[in-house]
């Protein structure tokens, strides 16, 4: 196992050609969009051929946490109070969120390494004591926007380390790039010594390894050095390597035909059987803005080059095989619905042999006249067409979808309100399956029947992501509304993890309370609002080399 460097003294990043987004906490002000050109804003064929980052030399000591002698969860430690709030008149609940937060720290040997899922006591634990990649996504950003960037550093230098362990499944061992879905501190009262528990999936129901715990820690460590101003985290070889070992599991070459994913059903936020095998939105869409961000993280130059060749190449298959097949508005719709079948040859319309019958009734009454997303899966002769909240919201910020193409998923958002937010945001997909569908697609599950859970049940944790991709599109007053409607309900609920319903209106049959992601997910929301430049941290602008597809349509405005 690689040691690590923790102590050394960190290295100012150069932002002469980038925003300083510290000097914007100490005044809230409204979102400038006339920017100086920051460096995710040039192009990946520009960014592919010039010299690396500049990085300068002088170096400033970052504060430490207070130590902690014991590993636990602990309550209220004495944190400074939230800076993004100060000069607002915040609501109520929001001390209480930090409050809960806290309460969630999971401590190894004296420091904050992350959150557990959730403190509720009332239910049996199973997995929710443990510190899961993706549910810590929303804490760290709040922690950020907080001015508390240690905690985030110590969570992604303890899962790098996990990163190296050797993981097997049975007598199959994993991709040694592989990232895991979770893990918690074990002590040992005999020896008095703590030490780390990871899952990479022998553990998981179904033992599905978690394809976006990768992608969600280069998100998060680009999070990181964008928030701080320093580079010497992702600079340090070790990270250097553990994003190209994520990225060689996906850049390899094999039987692909796409430059999509192949993955298995319950690899992502959706972990149970819900038919979204083959090639998910959200996996998609994590997977580009992943390659974005590791294109401004990796060095390029000596072991990173060829990789960032790499890069620069898929991404630039990826956005034009999304934008082309994945997007649906009314014109596509009208377009599949006259669709020929059987043909053969590179000038086919049909190129994956959709057939027309297979359309859904409901999608002709969802799709609104202005409005569009991008569908749940495409592969040969199946499109899903359900809404997936979070791969539309990821598109978004990572600028996988177009100007016009955002803007037309803010259209159906708010066509759309009552299904997709309805009295708790936000769906996590629509519509739910049910009856003989739901038998055959989830395999009979009980915790995924229509209306609950990944099953078109609503999660507060969206907040966040919804949040961030209204303020990119110029659209806070739809993130504004949604927010309201969960302070109506969400603390006095005790914070559950999703809820259940057509709308929204009962708490999940088997929610936990006091959800961590849920508490993060609204502190983050309000945040951004309060402070718009805070969405540059999950944000990426468009890349003008990555042309969008010439096609005309009716949520596409002049």
């Amino acid at each position: 196992m690689s040691s690590f460097n923790q102590n050394g003294d960190a290295k100012n990043a150069d932002t002469s050609d980038d925003i300083d987004f510290s000097k914007l906490l100490e005044k809230p002000r409204p979102l400038n969009m006339e920017r100086l050109r920051s460096l995710e804003e040039r192009s990946l064929t520009e960014l592919s051929t010039s010299p690396p980052h500049l990085r300068n030399g002088d170096n400033a000591s970052a504060s430490r946490l207070q130590d902690r002698a014991d590993c636990v969860v602990s309550p209220s430690v004495g944190f400074n109070t939230p800076r993004s709030l100060a000069g607002f008149e915040s609501h109520p609940m929001v001390g209480e969120a930090w409050d809960a937060l806290r309460r969630s720290l999971v401590y190894f040997r004296g420091q904050p390494v992350g959150t557990i899922a959730a403190v509720d006591n009332s239910e049996e634990k199973l997995n929710y004591d443990q510190v899961f990649v993706r549910d810590f996504v929303p804490s760290a950003l709040a922690f950020l926007m907080n001015g508390e960037p240690d905690i985030v550093k110590n969570f992604l230098l303890k899962t790098l380390r996990l990163q190296s362990w050797e993981k097997k499944i049975d007598r199959f061992q994993l991709g040694e790039g592989v990232m895991p879905a979770s893990f918690k501190v074990f002590h040992d009262p005999v020896r008095n010594y703590e030490t780390l528990i990871a899952d990479f999936g022998e553990s998981a129901i179904g033992r599905v390894a978690p394809v976006d715990s990768g992608f969600w820690w280069i998100i998060l460590l680009r999070a990181y050095t964008k928030s701080t101003g320093d580079s010497s985290l992702a600079d340090m070889p070790e990270c250097q390597k553990g994003i190209r070992l994520i990225l060689s599991l996906c850049l390899s070459e094999g039987f692909d035909t796409f430059p999509t994913l192949l993955c298995a059903d319950g690899c992502c936020m959706i972990d149970r059987r819900m038919g979204v095998y083959g090639y998910p939105i959200e996996i998609q869409a994590l997977f580009f803005m992943s390659l974005r961000c590791a294109l401004l993280l990796l060095k390029h130059e000596g072991e990173s080059k060829e990789m960032v060749e790499q890069i620069v190449k898929r991404l630039h298959a990826l956005s034009y095989h999304m934008r082309s097949y994945f997007w649906l508005d009314l014109k596509q719709l009208n377009d599949i619905y006259r669709y020929k079948t059987e043909e053969y040859s590179h000038t086919a319309v049909n190129k994956f042999n959709v057939i027309p019958d297979s359309l859904p009734e409901w999608v002709f009454d969802f799709m609104p006249p202005q409005g569009g997303f991008f569908i749940g899966n495409v592969s040969p002769a199946r499109m899903d067409f359900r809404w997936f909240a979070l791969g539309n919201c990821i598109a978004i910020l990572s600028s996988l979808a177009t100007p016009e193409q955002s803007t037309a998923i803010m259209d159906l958002i708010e066509a759309r309100w009552e299904e997709l937010v309805g009295e708790m945001p936000l769906k996590v997909c629509y519509p739910a399956i049910e009856s003989h569908e739901w038998k055959i697609v989830t395999g009979c599950d009980p915790k995924n029947t229509r209306w609950s859970y990944h099953n078109g049940g609503s999660w507060p944790v969206l907040l966040w992501v919804l949040t961030a991709a209204c303020i990119k599109t110029g659209r806070p007053q739809i993130a504004r509304r949604a927010i309201e409607v969960a302070e109506a309900r969400l603390h006095k609920d005790n914070w559950p993890e999703y809820y259940d319903g057509t709308v929204g209106r009962y708490v999940g049959k088997q929610a936990r309370k006091c959800q961590t992601w849920s508490i993060a997910g609204y502190l983050v929301a309000k945040m951004m609002l309060e402070d718009p430049s805070h969405v540059g941290m999950v944000a990426l602008e468009e890349d003008k080399q990555m042309k969008p597809v010439m096609r005309r349509s009716n949520s596409w405005t002049c």
